[in-house]
């Protein structure tokens, strides 16, 4: 069974969508394989995503957040009570997309978790929920050799005025709640999703993320949910066709990446993982075309500064691995694992406190809160030893 190294799969924890009406696509092409895999360890699907629990229902019955309304209003009472440091305090936690009332059991969630429960309890509160698309520059991440695109998302809430039916779309009451907002976020432009794109989102979502852990077969599964809808845009066909590549279905992965691209004709993430699918086919010639197609638009790949770096690094070249990992910071300032490995190129060099500094703006860009555990307490133990003593990794 054949299998391709370098994937890419976009994954919405900020996330990507469409602007105005949707563009109507022809029906794709088969795209699903069933029989070859096995059935589905867990349900699939996004029946519940926006339900409420019986412990969410007490909550917004409950003596402190009727305060909370009562002080700040609707709309900023519901959110500094939901995301306020001394009420349920929320943890932003990147590792897995969830429902809302999974996020609000586990008291974390990725951006799309935090923006589906806080619509939960919005329409709850019979406020208007808006989903917005934010125009900003997508960040690129790195998991078991599967790279992830993430984009932007937030939520816009209001309410209706007593005296009408419609929705006042320049109403003082409309409050944009913006979760890890991108630098100038209010500057940015944003474009409108609908509920069934966030439905797609989360199922995508699922989908990349049980890659990532190896459960190919439940990947398939929700992939196939998130096809299944039909979202106009490139994203679940892109990850389905990871799926397939991964699994060595190299005929359907080329079927459903080409379905894709039919739909994004620009997408570097789709061309990035058909062109090497064309090589191993051997395509050559296509494959170079493809790879020309990529060059043209994004000249220097994600982590291309950051691999060499490592590369110097174990060859014990600290200096020049310092210079590859500050410019692959100063590209992507929001990336954790940057600043981790400047900080460890820092040590090496004798800058303890600018290794310290390093560390500390890992833990603050980190998104996972067991990775800003252990980069806490490797800043304690460098706090309390000398920088030639100290092993970050």
């Amino acid at each position: 069974m054949k299998r391709l190294a370098s994937l890419l799969i976009v994954i919405p924890l900020l996330l990507a969508g469409c602007a105005g009406i949707a563009p109507q696509h022809p029906a794709p092409p088969p795209l699903f394989a069933d029989a070859s895999f096995k059935p589905p360890s867990e349900p699939i699907g996004a029946q519940n995503l926006f339900t409420l629990s019986p412990a969410m229902r007490a909550y917004i019955h409950s003596p402190a957040f009727e305060a909370h309304l009562r002080n700040k209003g609707l709309e900023r009472g519901l959110i500094d009570a939901l995301y306020s440091k001394t009420d349920l305090r929320l943890e932003y936690d990147s590792s897995r997309t969830r429902t809302a009332a999974e996020t609000y059991a586990a008291r974390a969630g990725n951006c799309l978790s935090l923006v589906v429960m806080t619509a939960a309890f919005a329409r709850e509160l019979g406020m208007t929920v808006h989903f917005r698309s934010v125009m900003a520059d997508e960040t690129w991440s790195r998991d078991g050799g599967i790279y992830l695109v993430a984009s932007h998302v937030n939520i816009a809430l209001g309410h209706r005025r007593a005296s009408s039916l419609l929705y006042d779309e320049t109403s003082e009451h409309e409050l944009v709640v913006d979760f890890l907002p991108p630098p100038d976020a209010s500057r940015l432009r944003s474009r409108q999703l609908e509920e069934e794109d966030i439905v797609a989102l989360y199922l995508n979502n699922r989908a990349a993320e049980s890659l990532v852990q190896g459960k190919i077969d439940d990947a398939y599964w929700w992939a196939r949910a998130a096809v299944a809808t039909n979202p106009p845009n490139a994203i679940a066909y892109n990850t389905l066709g990871v799926i397939y590549q991964r699994h060595g279905d190299l005929v359907m992965a080329e079927r459903a990446l080409r379905t894709a691209l039919e739909r994004e004709p620009e997408s570097i993430v789709v061309m990035q993982n058909l062109g090497p699918l064309l090589a191993a086919t051997g395509r050559k010639a296509e494959a170079a075309e493809m790879a020309r197609r990529v060059a043209s638009v994004e000249p220097v790949p994600p982590f291309q500064y950051f691999d060499k770096g490592m590369v110097a690094l174990k060859q014990g070249d600290n200096d020049t691995a310092r210079k590859l990992f500050e410019r692959e910071v100063k590209r992507a300032p929001y990336y954790d694992e940057f600043h981790f490995w400047l900080a460890v190129a820092l040590l090496r060099l004798g800058e303890a406190k600018a290794a310290r500094d390093q560390l500390a703006q890992a833990i603050d860009t980190s998104t996972k809160s067991d990775t800003r555990q252990l980069y806490s307490a490797k800043l304690a133990h460098l706090r309390r030893q000398s920088a030639n003593s100290v092993q970050l990794y």
